[in-house]
C-alpha cells in the first residue's frame, strides 16, 4: 500500500475533477490520503477537508491553523476547531508551525499560535503535523520547550538539514518527504532523506504543490507519490516495496485513529 500523508485536494485546484483524482490515486495503489484542513481559513479548508473525508473512505482529515493564518486565531476560531476535533475522520492536528519565508503573520503571533495548538493537540491526544520553513531553530526550540508533553507528530514536507531531522527524531517526530526531494539541486534534503531510518520515514505529495520529477510543472496529485517512492528507492538503496510498506506502517502507527476509527463512505465525492 502507498500512503500520501499530506495533501490539499479539498482546495479549488481540484474542484473540477476531484473524483477523477481520487480514482487515479486508487488505481496507482494509494491506500490512504491525509487531506490537510488548515489551508486558507477564509475559504473553509478545514470543513471542506472533513466533508471530503466523510464522503470518501480513502481520505482522512486533519484540523488546525496554518502559520500563514496565525493572525486570525482567536477564541471563535479555536471553538470551530474543537467542534470537529472528535469527528471520526479527523486523525491529526495541523498543519501548524512557523513560516519565516512569506511571514504573512508576524513571528511573535506565529509562535504564540503554534504553542497554543501544540498544547491543545496534547490535551486532545492528537498527533501534530508541523510546517517549518526557514524557521528551523525556532521550530526545534519550541518543540523542545514543550517536550514535557508526550507529543507525537511529523515534520511535513521536510526541507531542512540532517541535524534538524535528527533533533526532531530525538523528540519522536517522523520525517516526511515531498516532491522537492527529487529536484536536482535539493542536495541538503536528499542527504537527510538518505539517512532517516525507515521507521521514521513518511512520504507525501503536498498536492497541488511540489510536483516530483518527472511530472514537475504539472499540478500535483496523490497518485504522484509513487514517483517520490521510486526516487527514494534509488537514493536509499532500498526496494520500493520496502519503502511503501514502512511508510504505510508508520502512517497508521502515528495516526492511530486512521487505523482504528469508525469510518463510513463509498469512495465517491
Amino acid at each position: 500500500m502507498l500512503v500520501d500523508s499530506h495533501c490539499h485536494i479539498e482546495g479549488p485546484e481540484f474542484a473540477s475533477d476531484r473524483s477523477e483524482v481520487l480514482q487515479r490515486a486508487e488505481a496507482a495503489g494509494i491506500g490512504r490520503i491525509l487531506c490537510i484542513g488548515s489551508g486558507d481559513w477564509s475559504r473553509g479548508s478545514m470543513s471542506q477537508a472533513v466533508e471530503l473525508a466523510e464522503q470518501c473512505e480513502l481520505v482522512d482529515a486533519s484540523i488546525g491553523i496554518h502559520p500563514h493564518d496565525a493572525e486570525c486565531y482567536d477564541e471563535r476560531v479555536e471553538a470551530c476547531i474543537l467542534s470537529v476535533a472528535r469527528h471520526p475522520t479527523v486523525v491529526g492536528w495541523g498543519e501548524i508551525g512557523l513560516d519565516y519565508h512569506y511571514q504573512r503573520a508576524d513571528r511573535d503571533t506565529q509562535l504564540k499560535v503554534f504553542r497554543r495548538q501544540l498544547e491543545l493537540a496534547y490535551q486532545w491526544q492528537m498527533p501534530v503535523i508541523i510546517h517549518s520553513r526557514e524557521a528551523e531553530q525556532d521550530t526545534l526550540q519550541l518543540l523542545r520547550e514543550v517536550s514535557r508533553l508526550p507529543l507525537a507528530g511529523v515534520m511535513h514536507c521536510y526541507g531542512g538539514s540532517w541535524d534538524m531531522a535528527r533533533g526532531c527524531m530525538d523528540l519522536g517526530f517522523l520525517i516526511s518527504f515531498a516532491g522537492n526531494v527529487t529536484y536536482r539541486k535539493a542536495t541538503v534534503i536528499q542527504d537527510a532523506a538518505r539517512r532517516v531510518p525507515l521507521d521514521y520515514l513518511l512520504v507525501e505529495t503536498d498536492a497541488p504543490y511540489l510536483s516530483p520529477m518527472p511530472v514537475r510543472g504539472k499540478r500535483n496529485e496523490p497518485a504522484h507519490v509513487q514517483y517520490i517512492v521510486r526516487f527514494l528507492e534509488g537514493l536509499r538503496g532500498e526496494s520500493c516495496q520496502r519503502v511503501e510498506e514502512a511508510t504505510a506502517e508508520n502512517y497508521f502507527r502515528l495516526f492511530k485513529r486512521a487505523a482504528t476509527g469508525k469510518r463510513h463512505g463509498n469512495h465517491q465525492t
